[in-house]
């Protein structure tokens, strides 16, 4: 009995030392691959929090959708799946009416800092954009390449050149390619390959980045450069429940690293855009130049839908004012004089 007393006594001393502090844990899901574009930017910015917090935060990824869906991944983060996601609002079926009514407002951006930019000054004038999110915090704002016309068989050198054909585009652009005499449908983008290579589809409108990220090369011949406007939105988001469990200076460094993911999102498009370009011109895919009058009349085409679909939005939405913010804010860009609401830049 004295023996055991001694080694319980003992045991009882040694459990006075304090281990040392385990760090807080968050779980981070994509739909996306570990060799992905976007998931080698998420690699960066877990690596920044991670240095930043002092070991403090420890992101634990989850590649290739084995937790979040690309269709519900919203819901899924609302209700705690994972801490922190990609999101795809704009592809939403319900519940993000401005997000994806903000999408088509984007004609005469030049850059993803552009995009970018316009969103960050929508969010800050248009609340409804936020609480199309409750309960989530956006964390990082990702605008894209510039969209160009992936066809199977045939080459679009002039608008008239896309009569006839079955392409699958953002949601926003269906009725610009509708009203050219496409037959656009949306669908998701880990579907196109499949029906591009049974024909069901002739194409894709899409950055030069998937011809080889999604291996567009492999099923079509051309990559018609007519430049279509696009939009940003957010793509990345953290549960507010998560966030705010954290201690203060912790959610105040995570809600600052945001710049640190749009950034490192913003350099690994670009680099993939040059990467996808070498791939296909090794495989013989042929780049097709538009004709010059073609582009002029595909940009005002893209300003008149963006004014229909701003004076028709529906669901209480001020789409007109939405509108000329986005506009007004891409003026300012292009003039040299950066408002405030953009934030800092790319």
């Amino acid at each position: 009995m004295r023996r055991l007393l001694a080694a319980l006594l003992l045991l009882a001393g040694c459990s006075e030392a304090p281990a040392p502090d385990a760090p807080t844990v968050l779980r981070y899901a994509t739909p996306y691959t570990a060799g992905h574009p976007l998931s080698r930017a998420d690699q960066q910015w877990i690596a920044h929090v991670e240095r930043i917090s002092g070991g403090r935060l420890r992101i634990q990824p989850s590649w290739a959708g084995g937790l979040i869906s690309s269709e519900h991944n919203l819901v899924e983060l609302r209700h705690g799946v994972v801490d922190v996601a990609t999101i795809s609002p704009i592809y939403t079926r319900g519940g993000t009416h401005a997000i994806r009514l903000q999408a088509g407002f984007y004609g005469g951006e030049q850059s993803i800092d552009d995009q970018v930019a316009v969103y960050r000054c929508l969010q800050a004038s248009f609340p409804r954009l936020g609480q199309e999110l409750a309960g989530l915090v956006p964390m990082e704002v990702q605008g894209g390449n510039v969209l160009g016309i992936v066809t199977r068989t045939r080459p679009v050198r002039r608008l008239e050149d896309l009569r006839g054909l079955r392409l699958r585009v953002p949601g926003e652009l269906v009725p610009l390619l509708r009203r050219l005499g496409a037959d656009p449908l949306d669908m998701p983008m880990a579907d196109v390959y499949p029906a591009m290579a049974k024909g069901v589809i002739d194409g894709v409108v899409a950055p030069a980045d998937t011809l080889k990220a999604l291996h567009f090369a492999e099923v079509a011949r051309f990559y018609n450069q007519l430049r279509i406007a696009r939009g940003a939105y957010p793509a990345r988001a953290i549960s507010e429940d998560s966030l705010r469990r954290l201690p203060p200076d912790l959610e105040r460094l995570l809600l600052d690293s945001r710049i640190v993911w749009e950034r490192a999102v913003a350099s690994e498009f670009k680099q993939a855009e040059q990467v996808g370009i070498d791939y296909a011109r090794g495989l013989g895919m042929t780049f097709v130049q538009p004709d010059p009058v073609a582009q002029q009349r595909l940009d005002a085409l893209y300003l008149a839908e963006a004014a229909q679909a701003a004076a028709n939005a529906d669901h209480g939405l001020p789409g007109q004012a939405m509108l000329r913010v986005a506009q007004d804010t891409l003026r300012r860009l292009r003039s040299g004089s950066r408002p405030p609401c953009a934030g800092p830049a790319l």
